[in-house]
């Protein structure tokens, strides 16, 4: 009967590990603080989730204002079907795959902005430690851009 016990033990821890290896292997997954560019401020927490077709997606979880500025709630800008939807659920960046060539980095997304309401071209790198990821929209060429950086909780 210990044997037993032994054996369902040993399934469960590595069940464990190789659950705890697949959450490494996927730096991009979990919450993350966005950081305006221009303001310095914090403007939304965006929850990152693999989708089934592998690449990645982050929604917005949380807004906050800007000292001075009301809080924004509507993507009255958004285009398409994403316009006047609440920030709150709303898809902000999208279709990022790992690079097989660097596992930092993040390719072939698109990034939404939601105040202007264009949709961008994307890429992201994480630096060494996995806590800050610069994101880059950018139109044609990534040299045509803008880069903001989020810090992971």
């Amino acid at each position: 009967m210990k044997k037993n016990y032994k054996g369902i033990l040993a399934g469960l821890m590595l069940a464990a590990l190789s659950g705890l290896s697949f959450a490494q292997s996927d730096p991009l997954i979990g919450k993350w603080k966005t950081i305006d560019d221009r303001t310095g401020y914090s403007r939304a927490d965006v929850e990152i989730q693999k989708k089934p077709d592998g690449t990645n997606e982050g929604i917005i979880v949380e807004t906050r204002n800007i000292p001075g500025a009301e809080k924004m709630v509507i993507c009255s800008n958004c285009p398409g079907k994403l316009k006047n939807t609440p920030f709150i659920g709303l898809p902000f960046i999208w279709g990022f795959k790992q690079d097989p060539k660097n596992p930092r980095e993040f390719i072939q997304g698109h990034v939404l902005d939601p105040i202007g309401g264009k949709v961008y071209k994307g890429k992201a790198r994480l630096n060494a430690n996995g806590k800050r990821l610069t994101l880059r929209g950018y139109v044609g060429v990534s040299v045509i851009g803008r880069s903001v950086t989020w810090v992971k909780y």
